[in-house]
């Protein structure tokens, strides 16, 4: 017993590997490995999910901030637009932002972020880089709302930059409108920038409102131009709002 005791002592740790060494052999060979990665996989998981999953969320956060940093950008730039815009003018100027609109008034009015606390008043025009938007119809210490020109209601003294036949722009509840002539033959043609005129009573004359689209000289009972309104009226964020006088 004693011989046996010492003859395991000196060669049972030789003989404990080499059995281990043929049984995994022996699996590897029958499941093609399949039950050594197993063993793998659970042994490593616990490392390996964690590592991944703050991975993701980081990818995550980096995206989330990108994603801001170009929203910051765009607003940066449409702000540096209107403030060049806003240079280019006299007299008071005030940019408001666009704080409230509706989607069952979308093409009608706006609320702007600035009221009388910053000097305006009822009636100012309301301006975007590309020209006419509307004009304020109430006002209260923070805030204001603007009529649209793109709202049904609307009416508009309007010229054609070219020839100078005149007409008044109605709004059809899009970015287009209808300008009706007082000529029964007026000098328009597609392509024709349309302003303000001197006839109208709510803006002052010369400020830009469209282009001419198309023409319907047989409308009755007065002929008609499709006009594109230039002012961003779908997506407007930030506006200039301006007293009602040269």
């Amino acid at each position: 017993m004693y011989m046996l005791r010492r003859w395991w002592g000196r060669h049972g740790v030789a003989i404990m590997l080499g059995s281990l060494t043929l049984i995994a052999a022996w699996l590897l060979r029958t499941t093609q490995g399949a039950t050594i990665f197993e063993i793998y996989q659970l042994i490593t998981r616990p490392f390996q999910s964690l590592p991944a999953r703050e991975e993701s969320l980081s990818n995550a956060r980096i995206l989330e901030l990108q994603q801001q940093v170009e929203e910051l950008k765009t607003q940066n730039q449409k702000l540096k637009e209107l403030l060049g815009y806003k240079k280019t003018q006299n007299k008071l100027r005030i940019v408001a932002p666009v704080v409230g609109r509706s989607a069952d008034s979308w093409w009608q009015e706006i609320i702007l972020g600035r009221g009388s606390e910053a000097g305006i008043k009822t009636g100012f025009v309301v301006m975007a880089p590309g020209g006419v938007v509307g004009r304020v119809v109430s006002v209260t210490p923070h805030t204001s709302r603007a009529l649209l020109i793109s709202d049904p209601t609307s009416k508009v003294g309007a010229v054609i930059s070219r020839s100078r036949s005149m007409g008044f722009l109605g709004g059809k509840g899009t970015n287009r409108a209808i300008m009706q002539f007082f000529d029964k033959v007026p000098n328009v043609r597609p392509g024709d920038a349309v302003a303000t005129s001197t006839v109208s009573q709510l803006f002052p004359a010369g400020l830009p409102l469209g282009r001419v689209e198309s023409v319907i000289l047989d409308k009755s009972p007065a002929p008609e131009a499709i006009i594109e309104l230039t002012a961003p009226m779908s997506y407007l964020e930030w506006v200039i709002i301006h007293p009602n006088h040269p």
